[in-house]
């Protein structure tokens, strides 16, 4: 099979590589998925430049947990009805040395959920981080039903699935930050009520006055290292903060703020979701693409001879949405 893959951590453009390697074969209670989609996020290129440390967990990696395809094999224990499913996965690279930037990928038949008809077969490979990151996000700690809702970057792939989410799920109000005016229409066309450029001086003035000063009842965080200022000043008391990212590895809080004001700070990764959390989520997930109500905001789409530039995308910053890449 034709497959990307890394042998040291390091630059995109010097420990990419594209080459043939084995069909690989399902194992017990697993599945074959021929990939058509690969989906890169953060962590993947993260991984791939040395973020978990200056050697690599197996000799040879293939990226990617993301992904979508067609069951074309699977192994025993599993009903062979599955062949032929359209499916999205997750976690293929997680604890894993074999992703989605592959023809093929093996990984227990948990992992690849199906896809309903109806839904584009690429955006099946932006569900296992950015869609189950965002509904986890607003469905953790009792919900957002009657809240006001923050979300930092509601453009973003993670944020503007929040933005539509939280609108599903009976937020009060929707807010969202973002920076370029039309990173702000995104926003705003994903059901955000109000849109702020987060790097304005009255930034936070401006979404408590849209509030009406009651302040936000949730925020759902990718940067709390950036942004935790602006989180502070435009939280109600008692507010639940969902973060799921931060731009540094080490950050400072201010307790005594913290505390006045009863935060809950609810950390996650999405790798590590509760099975109880994970099936609420896939249910919920699957309901909305069958129903069609979902944008699946697509930045770049881009062939697997041209991975560097895919992850090159996503380190840099410059794609406004969901990057993926086109396998078979």
């Amino acid at each position: 099979m034709l497959a990307a893959f890394y042998e040291r951590p390091g630059p995109a453009r010097e420990v990419l590589q594209l080459g043939e390697l084995p069909d690989p074969q399902p194992g017990a209670g697993e599945v074959r998925v021929r990939i058509r989609w690969s989906g890169v996020n953060p962590s993947d290129v993260k991984s791939r430049a040395g973020s978990r440390g200056p050697t690599l967990p197996f000799a040879r990696v293939v990226p990617h947990s993301d992904g979508m395809g067609v069951v074309d094999a699977a192994g025993s224990g599993v009903p062979p009805g599955r062949i032929g499913e359209r499916v999205w996965t997750w976690n293929a690279a997680w604890g894993r040395a074999d992703g989605t930037a592959a023809q093929f990928v093996c990984l227990p038949a948990a992992q690849a959920v199906p896809l309903p008809d109806g839904v584009p077969d690429e955006a099946g490979a932006c569900l296992g981080i950015p869609a189950l990151t965002a509904l986890h996000a607003v469905l953790t700690d009792g919900g957002v039903a009657g809240q006001r809702v923050l979300v930092a970057a509601g453009a973003g792939a993670v944020g503007h699935y929040a933005v539509q989410f939280a609108r599903l799920l009976g937020a009060r109000q929707v807010l969202a930050t973002a920076s370029t005016p039309a990173k702000q229409e995104l926003a705003r066309s994903g059901g955000a009520d109000v849109v702020v450029d987060y790097r304005q001086p009255d930034a936070a003035e401006r979404l408590r006055a849209a509030t009406q000063g009651h302040g936000v009842d949730r925020i759902v965080e990718m940067d709390i290292a950036a942004n935790a200022a602006l989180d502070l000043a435009v939280m109600r008391p008692g507010a639940t903060w969902a973060v799921y990212g931060s731009g540094a590895r080490e950050f400072q809080l201010p307790f005594f703020p913290l505390i006045a004001q009863e935060a809950l700070l609810r950390f996650f990764i999405v790798y590590h979701l509760q099975p109880a959390d994970r099936a609420r989520a896939e249910e919920l997930l699957a309901d909305y693409l069958a129903r069609g109500v979902l944008q699946h905001n697509i930045a770049e789409r881009v062939p697997l001879g041209e991975i560097v530039r895919a992850h090159e995308l996503v380190e840099s910053g410059r794609a406004t949405g969901n990057v993926v890449v086109q396998v078979d």
